[in-house]
């Protein structure tokens, strides 16, 4: 078997969100001694196949992966579709379904602010992300880079002392979250449709940091998601302390669900995740997985 670390959660430029082109995170895949990573960008695949390409020019193997925002028991859940055929039609009805939502999530979260007094307008937006629907911490981003948000005093406490912009999660947090300022009320597809998809599409799904804030996976909830086809558990990842590491891995083993490891590297949005900073995954997850795959 192939030895190696993998990580099976990294995002390309391709998310709203994301950094990095596909061929700098193969470059920087083959030089931290990885031996595979899976793209896994959120609800597209437009990585795809450029990433395939980069993966054969670096020496690393890249694992075709979408992550597909989804609804379950009335709160976000994130699920990777790995080894999914990218260029099935079925995928392409997909992502058309979840751009479409998230187009119209992003226009509305943007009225909210506009609404609350906060100077971004749509336009200024769509010019920063005129390809990919912008994402809660993208449109963060983009009104935390504005010269004139700095002196705003509503926005004061999301810069440092040396007037660079904090993380976007902390906006989201006080923003964007269920219950918050512009909260918009999800409209995502129900992760049920999801884990119904994933044979039609090859397809293995794995569920993203169940320990997320905005999750909360308890055991109830993973024992009805594995009735629904689940297959994997990421129980390494940057979301979890010590102590839900633990937790998770238990329940992995407790339901038979492969054990994952993924960093959720995006790049300025999670400054605090450095790429490779996840060194838990072994290339033996990827096998595990491979043997999860539907005929």
């Amino acid at each position: 078997m192939k030895k190696g670390f993998v990580d099976l959660h990294v995002h390309s430029d391709r998310s709203s969100d994301g950094d990095f082109p596909p061929d700098a995170l193969a470059r920087m895949a083959a030089e931290a001694g990885f031996a595979a990573i899976a793209i896994a960008d959120h609800d597209t695949v437009a990585a795809y196949p450029d990433a395939l390409e980069a993966g054969r020019e670096a020496g690393v193997e890249i694992i075709p992966s979408m992550e597909v925002t989804s609804l379950f028991a009335e709160r976000e859940f994130h699920c990777q579709m790995v080894f999914l055929d990218w260029e099935n039609p079925r995928v392409a009805d997909l992502v058309a379904r979840m751009a479409e939502t998230r187009w119209r999530e992003a226009r509305q979260r943007v009225a909210n602010l506009q609404a609350l007094g906060i100077n971004l307008t749509w336009e200024e937006v769509e010019a920063a992300s005129p390809t990919q629907a912008p994402l809660g911490v993208t449109i963060a981003r983009i009104l935390l880079d504005k010269p004139e948000s700095r002196h705003d005093p509503a926005l004061k406490k999301f810069y440092g002392r040396d007037g660079r912009p904090l993380p976007p999660a902390y906006f989201y947090k006080d923003y964007f979250l269920d219950g918050a300022k512009a909260y918009v009320p999800k409209q995502h597809i129900p992760l049920t449709e999801v884990l119904e998809e994933c044979p039609r599409v090859g397809a293995v799904p794995v569920l993203s940091h169940p320990g997320a804030y905005f999750q909360r996976t308890t055991a109830d909830d993973l024992i009805r998601l594995k009735e629904l086809g689940l297959a994997g558990l990421e129980v390494y990842t940057s979301y979890h302390d010590d102590e839900q590491t633990r937790s998770y891995l238990e329940e992995a083993k407790k339901l038979d669900l492969v054990p994952t490891a993924g960093s959720d590297f995006h790049g300025r949005v999670k400054p605090h995740v450095a790429f490779g900073s996840i060194r838990e995954g072994g290339y033996e997850m990827v096998e595990a997985l491979r043997e999860r795959r539907p005929s």
